[in-house]
């Protein structure tokens, strides 16, 4: 049973799964109020180690759309004038310990993880400072790009960094429990925490999905194809293809952030019809040597927020009061 089941499920099964798991929420809840208490107290404090800081966080764990939202994000900061540059975490790269700077050009997944490649795809010209010691990798950017804007993938939940403008997707799921009987990394009411939470006086505005091939252009499909994913959400991701008409037999679900690398995984999947597989997984699968025994479909996600002009006033202003605090202090 896959965490999204004993999260969300009806049988009696998951039901009591959850019920059992309930008293660990609670300590867990517990802990989590504890060590905000020690920065709210100033036992500790975060770090200033840039300006400005953005953060596109959540409060569940996997498969919100942190990434589509700061792709979306992005985008929009730079369409401003601003510099921006893109931290993630690399979760499952050689790379996540610490903090780098990614170089320029093309980012192999099994090298650097699957979101930097993914968002070193979506973005090319964009810097990309990869690594979960985030008050480092705000250090590097300083360095590097002390003009720039931080926009951080990920992130609410790492207090020892300042973050100035946290914008925050609410959680879809009907669980309200932190883990592991539910989804929440903290409690409901850290939301107070955020700048802007979503969707609220915004929008998420999710684009069509749309299918394409490995080399770019649309492909439409009108009948039956495999799935091979490993996300958070991947009844989510099943259901929108559903919606497009497509019959989907098999469906080969991994773990989220899987590397795809198991040596037998293609002969899982018939090799007489398409297999459709998110971008993200998309990264990891090119560098396989047999990729090319399947005729595969990328499955292309993009959001944005509205009403757009509302948003884009709203955000230079966050980035301006920021910008101004620097230049007084």
């Amino acid at each position: 049973m896959v965490p999204t089941q004993v999260w969300e499920g009806r049988s009696l099964g998951a039901r009591a799964l959850r019920t059992l798991l309930y008293p660990l929420s609670l300590l867990y809840a517990a802990g989590w109020r504890l060590y905000l208490l020690v920065y709210r107290w100033g036992l500790k404090r975060p770090v200033e180690a840039h300006r400005p800081v953005v953060c596109v966080g959540n409060l569940a764990t996997g498969g919100s759309g942190k990434t589509p939202l700061t792709v979306h994000l992005a985008e929009r900061i730079a369409a401003s004038g601003r510099k921006v540059v893109v931290g993630c975490s690399g979760y499952g790269g050689p790379h996540e310990s610490g903090a780098t700077l990614a170089p320029a050009g093309p980012l192999r997944a099994s090298e650097w993880g699957d979101e930097p490649a993914l968002l070193r795809e979506l973005l090319p010209a964009v810097p990309l400072v990869v690594g979960r010691a985030r008050v480092e990798a705000a250090r590097r950017v300083a360095e590097a790009h002390p003009d720039a804007v931080l926009l951080m993938d990920d992130g609410f939940q790492h207090l020892p960094l300042v973050k100035h403008v946290q914008i925050v997707l609410q959680s879809n799921s009907p669980n309200t429990m932190c883990l592991p009987a539910g989804p929440l990394r903290e409690p409901p009411n850290a939301l107070r925490r955020a700048d802007l939470v979503l969707p609220g006086t915004f929008g998420v505005v999710a684009d069509p999905l749309v299918l394409e091939s490995p080399q770019g252009g649309r492909v439409e499909v009108a009948d039956s194809a495999s799935v091979l994913c490993a996300i958070g959400r991947p009844d989510s991701f099943c259901d929108a293809l559903r919606a497009m008409g497509l019959t989907l037999d098999p469906i080969l679900v991994l773990p989220d952030h899987d590397p795809l690398t198991e040596g037998n995984l293609l002969e899982r999947l018939p090799s007489d019809q398409p297999v459709v597989v998110t971008a993200k997984d998309w990264v990891k699968l090119r560098e396989r040597s047999d990729a090319g025994e399947r005729r595969w479909l990328v499955a292309r996600h993009r959001v944005r927020l509205e009403p757009a002009d509302a948003f884009a006033a709203w955000l230079d202003r966050k980035l301006d009061e920021v910008e101004s605090r620097s230049k007084e202090a």
